[in-house]
């Protein structure tokens, strides 16, 4: 998969469950944090609460106990990409806020009402963004606003979201937003505008039954 990950239809999260526990040093310049962008802090506990609203989903979605260790052993990354697409939420509304673009209410209900026409439901639409994106339901709003950011931000620049003018944007907002992220999550790209692993053998994912791997 590109390291230029998109959330949802824009900016796709790698879909992943089984979100370990880490155990590693902390970032001393910013303890409790997970990463700071534009001087706020994404602290740890945020970061698990978004993991973990995620599982809550996907357990409820898969009742079946042998599917749902399918689910959690499909990928080992939830925690890493959920917080990238956390930064990069917040690096897409600063290009946006660069151009002066703003998002109403009534953009996003229109956004929704066309993609549960396609979906087959407001129910399918969940599903669908849980599925595949990694979106928990109640953050399904939340994600539209940023479809409806980034749809207008490529229309303002004339081109879109797939087009270096884009993510040229996004690059320079990821430069004026200073994002420093804890070294157990990896670095900050600014030129790609993503996440990247960090070699650290001092970091260890611990899963549920307590199995340690190297993160």
């Amino acid at each position: 998969m590109p390291r230029r990950r998109r959330t949802a239809l824009v900016l796709s999260a790698a879909i992943a469950v089984a979100a370990p526990l880490l155990t590693a040093c902390g970032n001393d310049a910013h303890p409790g944090a997970a990463a700071v962008v534009g001087g706020r802090r994404i602290t740890v506990a945020q970061l698990e609460t978004r993991v973990n609203e995620v599982r809550r989903a996907q357990r409820a979605a898969v009742p079946d106990e042998t599917q749902y260790q399918q689910v959690l052993a499909s990928t080992s990354s939830l925690t890493r990409d959920t917080l990238h697409n956390m930064v990069l939420d917040r690096v897409l509304h600063r290009a946006a806020q660069d151009q002066g673009i703003t998002v109403t209410r009534k953009e996003i209900q229109e956004m929704r009402t066309g993609l549960e026409q396609q979906a087959g439901g407001s129910e399918a639409l969940a599903t669908a963004w849980l599925q595949k994106y990694g979106v928990a339901p109640k953050r399904l709003d939340e994600n539209l606003r940023l479809q409806v950011e980034a749809r207008k931000l490529a229309q303002k620049l004339g081109t879109d979201t797939s087009r270096p003018a884009f993510w040229k944007a996004l690059s320079t907002a990821s430069g004026e937003l200073h994002i420093d992220l804890n070294p157990r999550y990896g670095s900050w790209d600014v030129q790609k505008s993503s996440r990247v692993d960090a070699k650290t053998p001092w970091v260890r994912e611990v899963t549920a039954s307590g199995t340690q791997r190297t993160a």
